[in-house]
């Protein structure tokens, strides 16, 4: 812009158009460049250990959450799924996705029966359970002994 121009009313609309429409292809080409959520590793991961230790917790009667842990650790895969650049609104979308909860669960229902849990045997959930626990692994530090 040229200093001391004078913009007429409809040379501004337009020039506000332009803008506008720059922004929101850069903003369309920045989402397009990041990864889809459910590709984010370290957040699936997460979510998986979230889910593993509530199925343990649901089905052995000798172990609890500890939830105010479990609230914690979710915050934080929040915080890190925001700062790497998606909206509450792409976070909540991802987390309430029936398919993406299935494939979640799944990925846990997989890693307990790799270690002999069977979900047809509520007690088996428990040695597996308990070890987390004494290793203080992710998953044991979301749950608790009674």
């Amino acid at each position: 812009m040229i200093a001391g121009a004078v913009i007429s009313p409809r040379g501004r609309a337009a020039a506000l158009a332009a803008t506008l429409a720059l922004a929101a292809a850069a903003t369309a080409e920045g989402a397009e460049a990041r990864p889809a959520l459910r590709d984010q590793a370290g957040i699936v991961e997460g979510l998986q250990v979230i889910a593993t230790a509530n199925m343990i917790r649901k089905k052995c009667p000798r172990i609890e959450a500890r939830m105010l842990t479990a609230y914690g650790y979710m915050r934080g895969l929040k915080s890190r799924a925001s700062r790497l650049g998606y909206s509450d609104a792409e976070i909540r979308a991802f987390v309430e996705d029936k398919a993406e909860k299935a494939r979640v669960e799944g990925a846990a229902r997989d890693w307990l029966a790799a270690r002999g849990v069977r979900s047809d045997q509520p007690e088996s959930y428990c040695p597996v359970g308990l070890a987390e626990i004494r290793a203080r692994t992710e998953i044991g530090r979301l749950l608790r002994a009674r």
